[in-house]
């Protein structure tokens, strides 16, 4: 989707910097590939900025339309609330489970939730991102509908066996799985349309990416309490702020459709500062609590990772948020993913 959050992958704006003839052959065809048209193919085929078009191969473009790059923070949530029960053993059983889970919220509710989404946005990807499937006619509407429809049935009959798999009395992962899937729905579809509210919508887009897949993961494994569901709630506030680093990419667009995305509202630079602060200050917060309740290694790892963030948002992206997005989160990002695991890691070792 417009919005969504790109994982911690290196962009590969290097290549643009190679020389023309720093090609590869195609020894089928004898003609020059050059590696900056190899990575934009790639690109587009992952989901991630600066892609190009013209694929013809109609399950690349579903699988584009599905943004496999989107996946893995919502894989990794999975991982984290495993951490979080401190009931996760290596056993095949739990590593079958696990995986299970994550086929659930990555490719089946995470490709049905960017799908719906690039339906929705189509006319504001003519804008932004004309190379997109829908905008650019590589897929018919009709061949969407039966995407988002096929995913979405997909994602709540495999919640509800992961279900019965771990005996739940209750339908915990359903219930959830259903939940994420109206959140997805109202986040893009009108008449609410949350991502209009740039507070409202990225704070959708960060429990999306970090509470929900973390409640499924420690409900797959433990007992999902109520400490756990506002601790990650919380946690998903630094997610609001990775949110609106996607913002920026959008400005132009957002602006002419009226969508009122933090960069429109308070200006590129001060919402780049509103961005940074909230990464910070709540994974710090976190930090805060593993430290008080005894877990003080934790925390000051937790604490330590914030150090590497805080010096590429001072490098790339108060610097030039529009130009350095993509550089900025594939820098900074893996230490707040990293963080995440660390503090699932002290929740469930505090058996909180």
């Amino acid at each position: 989707m417009s919005n969504s959050t790109p994982p911690p992958f290196q962009p590969a704006d290097e290549a643009l910097n190679k020389t023309p003839d720093a090609v590869n052959i195609n020894p089928n065809t004898a003609a020059p590939i050059a590696p900056t048209d190899r990575s934009a193919k790639t690109r587009q085929l992952l989901g991630m900025k600066g892609a190009a078009s013209g694929e013809t191969s109609i399950w690349k473009i579903r699988l584009q339309l599905m943004k496999p790059i989107t996946w893995i923070p919502l894989i990794w949530g999975v991982v984290c609330g495993a951490a979080s029960s401190g009931e996760y053993t290596w056993t095949l059983e739990n590593v079958l489970k696990a995986a299970t889970c994550m086929l659930l919220a990555g490719p089946l509710l995470t490709g049905y939730t960017q799908t719906l989404n690039d339906f929705y946005d189509r006319e504001i990807d003519a804008i932004n991102e004309p190379y997109r499937p829908i905008p650019s006619g590589a897929i018919s509407i009709p061949q969407v509908v039966s995407q988002i429809l096929l995913l979405l049935a997909a994602g709540i009959a495999l919640a509800f066996v992961l279900d019965r798999w771990v005996g739940h009395d209750f339908p915990t992962i359903t219930t959830l799985a259903l939940g994420g899937a109206f959140l997805a729905y109202i986040y893009s579809a009108p008449p609410l349309k949350l991502k209009r509210n740039g507070w409202l919508g990225n704070y959708a887009l960060g429990a999306s990416y970090i509470a929900l897949p973390w409640w499924t993961g420690h409900a797959l494994f433990g007992d999902l309490n109520w400490t756990i569901a506002m601790l990650t709630l919380i946690y998903s506030l630094a997610g609001l702020g990775i949110a609106v680093v996607n913002d920026f990419k959008s400005v132009e667009g957002d602006r002419q459709l009226g969508l009122k995305s933090l960069p429109v509202m308070f200006g590129v630079n001060t919402a780049a500062w509103i961005c940074v602060a909230m990464i910070d200050l709540f994974q710090a917060g976190i930090a805060a609590y593993l430290i008080s309740i005894g877990e003080n290694l934790y925390g000051a790892i937790l604490l330590l990772l914030l150090i590497p963030q805080i010096t590429f948002q001072d490098m790339y992206f108060l610097r030039d948020p529009i130009k350095n997005d993509v550089k900025y989160q594939a820098s900074a990002q893996p230490f707040l993913v990293l963080g995440m695991l660390v503090t699932g890691l002290a929740l469930g070792h505090a058996g909180v």
